[in-house]
């Protein structure tokens, strides 16, 4: 989050508190009311059981499982990757909240106005691009499009254009803008060597835009028409340019509504899937799948259909993305498009209903992986055979879930004919010889860390902060034995003075206390502090009980902390503990009702 905030306080609560938190995460995550709160499927991290909650109370969500948290603004930064102001921009917007123009810090505006002068640059390139195809000199780029069978109205939908083969042709253009060569460089758009001087960095190509899920102009990709190397040349990364975070068609597969993507290998495959009606299709740009590529899809969709090329570099690309996207949670399924190379080459021999059946009849991917495998062993002789199995119950292990274990051992019983009991039981030898009956993970943070364990006074101050935000006559029961100071940790104590602050003013209002935070790593520490419980809970008595407990134990720590941090000649303060201790001996005996 940046730090330099430029909208007042007043506004930024303005746009939170008009954005109800529950509307919001509605429309990423499907959630289901259970008690006070909504719960969901995790969107940062994968699991089975919902354990991400959503409150409409507090304003604020909060997966118990990776410790992701914090209020709506939160949430789009970490689901969308939007910075604090493009998250306010997004919510102002959906509330109908004018918004002022902004004063920004002095570095902040300099990268908003370079991402934004690169944006446009793009934009500017690529009209440019498109305006070439359409006259005399692109004239046989125009052709090898419509040689490809593709339409007017997808050339222009996806914006196809074409790179003059004069070496600076769109440097000379973009520098008759006012762009400096300089800012042409940041964009990607050209290169320079001693020989050559300054060039073009695509020409002669036909050109495709590539766009984020905004429809802005990121990056491009240039394809030779003939034989050339290397067949496509991509946009270098750049400040508007991640390829690892964005895919090639996403901006318009978002909106298909279906359950699933089709992920193919090449530009001009999504161009033709989704003229022949598939407008799921997406492609990664120029490089294999990754974890941040099936993150990023995950957002969208929960089953991935890879049409890869049929040859032997394709059934390897879509092997090594199977197990990428099942870590992400995705289950993938491969479609078989022989005896074509390709879905652009299957499409125009055999139509597009033929392919929606290839679909229906697409492999579950870790089938079509052991497909693949049983080519490197002797199917036909006994130990052959043996190995091949030995492999095969290495790669069950790899699923967790027990039951999702169960179901593939079963799978591969069936479709090998052998019996489910000798294949149980490889199963299981072969876990203990790879000493892969392992002991049980923590959840994983959304980050990647795993979530740290709590000592027990940390976990009484959250607990305390919980049911004070939860019940304001708590509040005000623990305030009279509580005071900010008793909280050892900085940010709790913060925290702390910011609620008692609110209280004094009449109302509770947690994921306000969130603006006051600028770090995400600080934003999901505050929600947990707002989720904490010790333990279920069940009569009056038993909760009454826990809260004296947890009073007692927080006072106490918070004594020990101030002396320890006492100044030795600071003769009121010492008095002042010498009176919180004799509270404490009366607080012993307290009675708190609940």
């Amino acid at each position: 989050m940046e730090a330099d905030m430029y909208y007042s306080e007043e506004l930024i609560e303005e746009v939170r508190s008009r954005n109800d938190i529950v509307d919001v995460i509605s429309g990423y995550v499907r959630l289901q009311k259970k008690g006070s709160s909504y719960f969901g499927l995790c969107p940062f991290h994968n699991e089975k059981s919902p354990s991400f909650s959503v409150s409409r109370q507090k304003q604020m969500y909060y997966c118990f499982g990776c410790g992701a948290g914090g209020n709506v603004f939160t949430f789009l930064m970490e689901y969308e990757n939007f910075s604090f102001v493009e998250a306010m921009k997004y919510l102002a917007d959906r509330a109908g909240i004018e918004l002022p123009e902004q004063e920004y810090s002095k570095e902040a505006k300099e990268r908003a106005d370079l991402k934004a002068t690169i944006l446009e640059m793009n934009r500017l390139a690529a009209k440019y691009f498109y305006v070439q195809l359409k006259n005399e000199r692109g004239f046989h780029a125009y052709r090898y499009l419509k040689d490809r069978q593709l339409s007017d109205e997808m050339i222009l939908a996806f914006g196809l254009g074409y790179s003059n083969p004069y070496s600076d042709d769109l440097y000379k253009y973009l520098r008759g803008k006012g762009y400096s060569e300089e800012l042409i460089r940041k964009a990607g758009l050209i290169n320079t060597d001693e020989r050559q001087g300054v060039y073009d960095k695509f020409w002669n190509r036909v050109m495709f835009p590539i766009m984020d899920v905004n429809n802005r102009v990121i990056g491009f990709g240039g394809r030779v028409m003939g034989d050339g190397k290397p067949k496509y040349l991509n946009s270098p990364e750049t400040v508007v340019f991640d390829k690892s975070r964005n895919l090639y068609g996403l901006n318009r597969a978002r909106t298909s509504r279906k359950p699933y993507f089709l992920l193919c290998e090449g530009y001009m495959d999504v161009i033709s899937l989704h003229q022949a009606g598939f407008t799921n299709a997406v492609a990664s740009l120029g490089t294999a799948l990754t974890a941040g590529h099936a993150s990023l899809i995950k957002r969208y969709v929960k089953e991935v259909y890879l049409t890869y090329d049929s040859d032997d570099a394709g059934t390897r690309a879509a092997l090594r993305a199977v197990p990428i996207l099942r870590e992400a949670g995705i289950s993938a399924k491969v479609i078989r498009m022989d005896p074509y190379k390709d879905p652009d080459e299957f499409i125009k021999n055999l139509g597009a209903e033929e392919y929606e059946k290839r679909i229906q009849a697409a492999r579950n991917g870790f089938m079509f992986s052991l497909e693949m495998l049983e080519r490197e062993f002797d199917m036909n002789s006994p130990e052959g055979k043996t190995e091949f199995f030995r492999e095969v119950s290495r790669r069950l292990l790899t699923f967790e879930d027990e039951l999702e274990r169960n179901n593939y051992i079963e799978a591969v019983a069936t479709a090998y004919r052998i019996s489910r009991d000798s294949l149980d039981k490889m199963v299981a030898k072969t876990a203990v010889s790879a000493g892969m009956a392992r002991p049980v993970v923590r959840p994983k943070r959304a980050d990647g860390v795993e979530k740290k364990k709590e000592d027990g006074i940390h976990l009484s101050q959250k607990a305390l902060l919980t049911w004070m935000i939860e019940e304001e006559r708590l509040f005000d029961q623990i305030s009279n034995y509580i005071s900010p100071g008793d909280f050892t940790e900085d940010l709790y104590r913060t925290v702390a003075e910011l609620l008692y602050e609110q209280r004094k003013e009449g109302g509770l209002n947690p994921a306000k206390i969130l603006n006051h935070f600028t770090g995400e790593e600080e934003h999901r520490e505050v929600a947990s502090l707002f989720n904490t419980r010790i333990r279920e809970l069940h009569t009056k008595e038993e909760r009454e009980q826990a809260l004296r407990e947890t009073i007692l134990k927080v006072k106490a720590s918070g004594i020990d902390y101030q002396t320890m941090n006492l100044d030795p000649t600071d003769m009121a303060g010492l008095q002042k503990l010498m009176e919180e201790k004799r509270k404490l001996e009366n607080l012993r005996t307290l009675h708190i009702s609940i």
